[in-house]
């Protein structure tokens, strides 16, 4: 005599689903002597959610389950008892003991210490009156003095420890929970529940959440047509939560515009106690995909006590928020360089600050300047070899403006001066430096109102965005610069192929292919797009 599965169900009416496991406790060894006993007709229990499905329409508690079904509701099937046969695939699942009481479903499976073909007598099976004798010890111990849902869920969260005690490996020992109850003590389970590791402690204070989202933009940026400029954005949403109370639950959304470009390659907290499947599926690497999320993304947690970051994403928006040239011309001492940028006409024209660095690495001190700025001002820092264009909070509405001159450099010293392995000759690069608050360049925000706290009192709900640049280079056109993007494009087409034998040769192909237009006095450079490029080891290149 021994049960192999007990479930609670909670019988739901007018739900997608019908119906809710609130408790399960499946017997392995049980299961073990059931295939031994049953033989060629053992049929295995299945998992909670086939299982619930089959029984609600076993017991026609399916509220769009309205057709007649030969098999459950012919005339030749008149159901006295409380025994049911559940469709499990191609084969049924017998006897399952259920019965429907104050909305909520009491199931089991008996142990049949026989074989099942033909089916023995109900009268021989003893399981079965005890599974019976188990269901109703359970009902009775639940709605025993229940008055409100905490008590029932209270009751329901001791099940677990009770049949230890009443229904050890699946044998009924006591029906009566009750007695288990008064001899354990439930010192377990009247004890408060232990906190997470991230909350080690309690919050004591005036409530009050904050959510920030940062988004950084990269770009390289070439101006040639054999290569492609590239640009990614990488945002992270940081949270702080003032909460009083034990376990206070918390609901973040992230929202995006009509136009919004959908986040990618999200990576959560450990804090999160749930998370929607489509959130996990959407990636990069995936560019014939179409079908990205594009949310609501909602992120349940139980925050920590400090500040910190509730998710990283990745984006691919269609364009960069600036669009650059630069081109560099060198004349003996001199360089004449001409600087292009242009604001994108859907970038929010407010920044905190915009300014584009052009550093001159390899060169001795600029010794004298002169130049043309359409917009803003220009600095110079002479030992440096360094100018800072200062554009300041706003582009001019033409949304263009330009740098143009010639820098003269005095003798090399090699005290103070800055030097770089990779720009060398007309190898260089401008890189922008700005900051744009109020604002995402995916349309990503976090919606006060829709930022859900379950702990006590009313929290002061804050959010804020801003959008900065990182890595943003735009490289002179007129000489060699480092590509890093078809590698990678490469490597991602091979692991998706699961061509990993040719993984390697072909890494080594696109190194050896990026570096040929480098001039053979680039020793360092074959390291740098190694160290920058690839996460797999290479062949030896030549």
């Amino acid at each position: 005599m021994a049960q192999r599965a007990v479930w609670l169900i909670s019988h739901e009416p007018g739900t997608p689903r019908c119906g809710t496991v609130k408790f399960s406790r499946r017997y392995p060894t049980v299961e073990k002597r059931a295939s031994v006993h049953n033989g060629a007709n053992y049929v295995p229990v299945p998992e909670d959610g086939p299982f619930l499905k089959a029984l609600l329409s076993e017991l026609r508690l399916l509220g769009d389950d309205k057709d007649f079904v030969e098999s459950r509701d012919s005339c030749s099937r008149i159901n006295k008892t409380s025994i049911y046969g559940l469709p499990v695939g191609s084969e049924e699942l017998w006897p399952v003991v259920a019965f429907l009481k104050n909305d909520m479903i009491y199931a089991c499976v008996p142990l049949v210490e026989q074989t099942l073909n033909p089916r023995p007598p109900l009268i021989s099976i003893s399981g079965i009156s005890q599974g019976l004798e188990l269901l109703f010890g359970i009902q009775d111990f639940l709605y025993s003095g229940q008055k409100s849902d905490t008590e029932l869920n209270t009751k329901l969260s001791q099940l677990p420890e009770l049949l230890l005690q009443a229904c050890p490996f699946g044998t009924l020992l006591d029906a009566n929970l009750q007695n288990s109850l008064d001899n354990v003590g439930f010192a377990s389970v009247t004890q408060p529940q232990k906190q997470p590791a991230w909350r080690a402690g309690t919050y004591k204070g005036k409530p009050q959440v904050s959510i920030s989202i940062t988004e950084k933009v990269k770009s390289m940026q070439y101006g040639k047509q054999d290569i492609a400029d590239t640009w990614q954005v990488v945002g992270a949403v940081t949270c702080k939560c003032d909460l009083e109370g034990f376990m206070p639950n918390v609901t973040v959304s992230l929202h995006l515009p009509t136009n919004g470009s959908p986040l990618q390659d999200i990576l959560v907290h450990p804090c999160v106690t749930s998370l929607d499947s489509a959130i996990l599926t959407s990636s990069s690497v995936d560019g014939m995909d179409d079908s990205a999320f594009s949310g609501p993304y909602k992120f349940p947690f139980i925050p920590p006590l400090e500040s910190f970051n509730l998710c990283y994403y990745t984006s691919q928006v269609p364009v960069p928020p600036i669009l650059g040239f630069y081109q560099i011309k060198e004349e003996d001492i001199q360089l004449k360089i001409t600087v292009n940028l242009k604001l994108h006409e859907s970038i929010k024209n407010t920044f905190e600050f915009c300014e584009a660095h052009i550093p001159f690495y390899n060169r001795g001190p600029i010794t004298h300047l002169e130049y043309k700025v359409s917009f803003g001002q220009l600095e110079v820092f002479r030992e440096k070899g360094l100018l800072v264009w200062i554009i300041g909070q706003k582009f001019p509405k033409s949304m263009d403006i330009s740098l143009s001159g010639t820098v003269t450099f005095g003798a090399k010293s090699h005290e103070k001066q800055p030097f770089d392995p990779i720009c060398i000759g007309g190898t260089a690069y401008l890189k922008l430096h700005f900051r744009i608050l109020d604002y995402t360049l995916t349309g990503c925000y976090a919606d006060q109102h829709s930022v859900q706290v379950f702990a006590s009192g009313k929290p002061k709900i804050s959010t804020h965005r801003k959008l900065i640049s990182s890595d943003y280079y735009i490289w002179n056109s007129k000489a060699p610069a480092p590509v890093t993007y078809g590698s990678l494009l490469l490597i991602h087409v091979c692991v998706r192929k699961q061509e990993r034998c040719k993984l390697q040769s072909t890494a080594s192909h696109c190194l050896t292919s990026a570096c040929r237009s480098f001039p053979a006095s680039h020793p360092s450079v074959l390291n740098f797009l190694r160290t920058m490029t690839f996460i797999f080891p290479l062949a030896p290149v030549t």
